[in-house]
């Protein structure tokens, strides 16, 4: 009897749960951030280790830039599912967007948890192009004292050139361009570009001309190319 009474209790919840993720999804897809969030809430409550729910409830407070929150529910994640390199990135990344806000201080106090969830996602995934981008990104923004590093940089950037070429220009082209080597950054990004033709390797090339090296007769025949 008791068994039988859990069923029924226990099969209305499942349907109600499952119906009300799928109108979380449907509000999520829709970009109806706010309206997305109350509903998963309300399916975490019934559900609070569902992953899916929490990834969903991650990706709101990232699109509206709560990355406090946000790490929060990607740090759940890693710890649910620790083989997924995503969450490990993703967690990394509130962290990162959570040091551009706050004094250089904190940021720097940071760090050390954010290039720990980068390099996590990459054992995870040795292929994984944006943490190291996101890696590359930490040792060009760290003063010395603090670990940042250029040859750290390039080392990441030859990694991606060897199974990601585009990348591996453009990251290669971020780095000279970061220390104002701008014709070394030109070589790179004009490379990336020669394989890529996409909208991002055009703009690198094209700010490159326009803002760093005061060209506009190169970012306007280089514009001419693509019309």
């Amino acid at each position: 009897m008791k068994k039988l009474l859990f069923l029924f209790l226990f099969v209305p919840i499942c349907i109600w749960s499952q119906s009300n993720f799928e109108k979380g999804e449907k509000l999520f897809q829709a970009k109806k951030y706010d309206e997305a969030e109350v509903v998963f809430e309300t399916v975490l409550k019934v559900n609070p280790l569902d992953v899916k729910t929490l990834e969903y409830l991650g990706e709101i407070e990232a699109h509206q830039k709560s990355w406090v929150k946000g790490a929060e529910y990607f740090k759940k994640l890693k710890e649910l599912k620790p083989t997924v390199a995503d969450y490990f990135f993703k967690y990394g990344g509130c962290l990162a967007m959570r040091a551009m806000e706050v004094n250089k201080i904190k940021a720097f106090s940071m760090v050390g948890d954010m290039k720990e969830a980068f390099e996590k996602a990459i054992v995870l995934n040795p292929k994984h192009v944006q943490a190291r981008w996101a890696l590359i990104e930490i040792y060009l923004q760290l003063p010395g004292i603090l670990g940042g590093s250029e040859s750290k940089a390039i080392a990441y950037s030859n990694e991606l050139a060897q199974f990601s070429p585009v990348d591996g220009y453009l990251s290669r082209g971020r780095i000279e361009e970061y220390f104002k080597r701008y014709t070394a950054a030109e070589k790179n990004y004009i490379k990336a570009n020669e394989i890529g033709k996409s909208k991002v390797t055009f703009q690198k090339l094209y700010n490159l001309y326009l803002n760093k090296l005061k060209d506009p007769k190169k970012a306007r025949e280089l514009k001419q190319k693509v019309e």
